[in-house]
């Protein structure tokens, strides 16, 4: 049985405890009240992927309330990411709720952070997807704000992030999504160099190594085996499609001066 029909089977609420398992049982209260709980073995992944699902969602929320108000545009980025989901009606209303519960006066983010870095133990590559996926929320309305920087660089601390390692994921960010938007050549190539995390000096050989090495942080089948939501292959595989073609274009660009 998957991660998700554990959830509504009551499994995974009650064993995780701690305030991720309150928030997956203010989501599907319907579900905890009905005493249907079961009494199935949980796996390590699947009980990673609930996690990530509750903790993803509900941040989200915290997030786009952090400058004091939630902008369409805000909304509209939940929407597309559980759109990318496609997510089943309950998991939707999941989703939404946590992004609700998220939003409220007093939500416990360090605590909920805390949990979250000690559920994904030494799972570095889920907890950068995790981060870049909640950065793109404050991005949404296209800016972030000095308020949502900084309470950004407070979440990426909890999960042991320092500023400049968080300052470098912010930079490979702004590479992709200006990569996706850009119209002229010069400017994907430059955003390319950014999203690579490497720059227009770097050899042949160091160009590889850096698209090796987010190829490897961002492969699809690995964050899944290591607990991120099967639901959730999408992201992962619509940023490594980029880093594919920034490395494409890159490598044509050197061609054609040569």
């Amino acid at each position: 049985m998957s991660w998700w029909g554990k959830v509504v089977g009551g499994t995974l609420g009650f064993a995780l405890g701690g305030p991720l398992g309150a928030l997956m049982g203010a989501s599907l209260g319907n579900y905890f009240d009905s005493g249907t709980a079961s009494t199935m073995r949980l796996g390590a992944t699947e009980r990673v992927q609930s996690v990530f699902f509750t903790a993803t969602f509900a941040v989200m929320g915290y997030i786009a309330k952090a400058d004091g108000k939630v902008t369409k545009a805000e909304i509209d980025l939940v929407e597309q990411v559980i759109r990318q989901m496609h997510l089943a009606s309950a998991q939707r209303s999941a989703a939404i709720k946590l992004f609700t519960e998220g939003k409220k006066d007093g939500f416990p983010i360090h605590e909920i952070l805390a949990q979250f870095k000690r559920e994904c133990f030494r799972r570095r590559n889920l907890i950068q997807m995790f981060l870049e996926v909640i950065t793109a929320t404050a991005f949404a309305d296209g800016r972030m704000d000095s308020k949502e920087r900084r309470i950004l660089e407070e979440i990426a601390a909890d999960l042991g992030y320092s500023k400049a390692e968080y300052d470098q994921l912010l930079h490979r960010l702004s590479g992709q999504a200006h990569f996706a938007s850009d119209e002229s050549i010069e400017d994907r190539l430059n955003a390319a160099y950014e999203l690579l995390a490497t720059n227009p000096s770097a050899s042949k050989a160091e160009l590889k190594k850096a698209y090796r090495r987010q190829m490897n942080q961002h492969h699809p089948d690995k964050l899944v085996a290591k607990g991120l939501p099967e639901e959730m292959i999408d992201l992962a595989t619509k940023k490594t499609q980029d880093i594919k073609a920034a490395y494409e274009l890159i490598k044509s660009q050197r061609q054609t001066m040569h």
